[in-house]
């Protein structure tokens, strides 16, 4: 058992009955009374951030976890499903466990978190951006860029992005997988 002082950003906990990562902590020492650790943590089966007091010297119960990149191979109506690398052993993980699905191509590489001691996986992470290709989009007007104005296109995985004018069909672009926000224009 570990108390709140091993208490770091990413470690894993389990917590009223569910998987909980630390995004943020703080520990505060008031002037009059007991010291404790404030922490926001993020549900890793549901994805809800809550907040939470602990006193300090509580016992806490960390959980391994294990992050391993595997490739993204295709989805069916239930599930999507990866590939190990290393070992080419194939993965199925349920939609609700993927956020921001909506990026990922096929062939690309992610993150995947799997409890260690029960050896399945809790929460499948896209890397922080991708590039992908327009595939549609209205053409832009000459002289129409002196405003940061934005416009609809439609990516090569389906999802629809907004982007600046000069951006053409078949551009490639970066973008934010966290947001859906477009970053910049990829030199081909």
């Amino acid at each position: 058992m570990a108390n709140t002082s091993d208490i770091r950003k990413g470690l894993c906990i389990d917590f009223n009955n569910d998987l909980f990562q630390i995004i943020e902590f703080q520990h505060v020492k008031p002037g009059k009374g007991n010291a404790f650790v404030r922490t926001k943590l993020k549900s890793i089966t549901t994805g809800k951030v809550l907040d939470h007091t602990f006193p300090a010297g509580h016992s806490i119960d960390p959980v391994r976890v294990e992050r391993r990149v595997f490739q993204y191979l295709y989805a069916d109506e239930f599930a999507y499903h990866f590939m190990n690398n290393e070992t080419y052993e194939q993965v199925g993980v349920n939609k609700e466990m993927v956020e921001n699905s909506q990026f990922m191509k096929e062939g690309s590489d992610v993150e995947i978190l799997f409890h260690a001691a029960e050896e399945r996986p809790l929460v499948v992470e896209l890397p922080q951006n991708v590039v992908l290709e327009v595939i549609y989009t209205e053409p832009g007007v000459k002289g129409d860029t002196a405003t940061n104005t934005l416009k609809p296109a439609k990516v090569e995985t389906e999802a629809e992005v907004r982007v600046p004018l000069f951006i053409n069909q078949g551009d490639l672009v970066k973008i934010d997988t966290e947001t859906g926000n477009y970053i910049e224009r990829v030199k081909q």
